[in-house]
């Protein structure tokens, strides 16, 4: 029954491989530890006590509230499922509440610390492919795993756009600049895929398509040399493009879909990075505001 489900996630709700990977892992821990403690592996006869015991197990095993929470949604996802289908009458997750926690603060890079990066840093870089995979990153906002799956023919270089495939296999189209089609051009002459991995954009130096754990371990290596924020990750460069382009006049509904949200309110999580810039721009623009006093 679990394959059935996660071949409904993949053709009918369309998820990425990455979304599928995710509930296919909360499930098969959820599978161990049913069989460990009820001795079956058929956890669709499984009940709420289960549920809790198994919370319960993995907080003491110090796996995060955000963690369990996603575990917690995937089995809800699975058990809906098979109501749907008939197989059960009852979800055992119905009235089992997520745990409430408070999430940590994602500190974006600055614009003095990428400015530093580009004067400093990338004058002394000679490997292209990871140059271009922090200016990507940085510049267009996507994903680690859009950046990963990028395809050849999606990359419109005399276009000055990419065409990106995100969550749920949508559709859209990021702008590029000048300066980013060129660096791009530059990797096109050093790129030397594998037959098999040729339709993606961008490969290794082993010509094969490039794996997330090599992009987040590309972005920490540089980001450490300009900042010592805890957060070194692909995200905090997604968080940091959104903050910054806000920060300078963006439209939030355009910045919406550069980055493939789904409802602004995702989106709006950036506007509040920056408190001084938003005082700045209600001094200058409120009738009612101080022209000389800040707030």
């Amino acid at each position: 029954m679990l394959d059935k489900f996660l071949e409904y996630l993949q053709f009918e709700k369309r998820y990425s491989p990455h979304t599928i990977t995710s509930y296919r892992k909360d499930l098969e821990d959820f599978s161990h530890f049913y069989l460990e403690t009820e001795s079956s592996e058929d956890i669709s006869q499984a009940d709420k006590k289960i549920i809790r015991n198994f919370i319960v197990n993995l907080s003491e095993n110090g796996i995060s509230k955000r963690s369990i929470n996603r575990k917690l949604s995937s089995l809800r996802s699975f058990y809906l499922f098979l109501l749907r289908l008939g197989e059960i009458q009852v979800s055992p997750t119905e009235n089992i509440s997520s745990l409430k926690f408070y999430p940590e603060k994602q500190i974006p890079m600055s614009e003095e610390e990428m400015q530093k990066l580009n004067d400093e840093v990338f004058a002394q870089v000679t490997d292209v492919l990871e140059k271009c995979i922090m200016e990507v990153l940085y510049q267009t906002g996507i994903r680690k795993a859009e950046l990963c799956g990028m395809t050849f023919e999606n990359v419109n270089l005399g276009g000055n756009e990419l065409k990106i495939i995100g969550k749920g296999n949508k559709e859209r189209y990021v702008p590029v600049s000048e300066n980013l089609s060129n660096l791009l051009r530059s990797y096109l002459e050093i790129r030397k895929p594998q037959t098999e991995y040729k339709s993606y954009f961008f490969v290794n130096s082993k010509g094969k398509k490039l794996t997330e754990k090599f992009v987040y371990m590309v972005v920490n290596k540089y980001l450490s040399l300009v900042t010592t924020k805890e957060k070194r990750s692909p995200h905090i460069l997604r968080h940091s493009f959104a903050t910054h382009v806000l920060d300078n006049g963006a439209e939030i509904s355009k910045v919406k879909k550069i980055l493939g949200h789904s409802s602004l309110a995702s989106t709006q999580v950036y506007t509040n990075a920056n408190i001084e810039q938003l005082k700045k721009v209600f001094n200058q623009a409120h009738p009612r505001a101080s022209k000389k006093e800040e707030l």
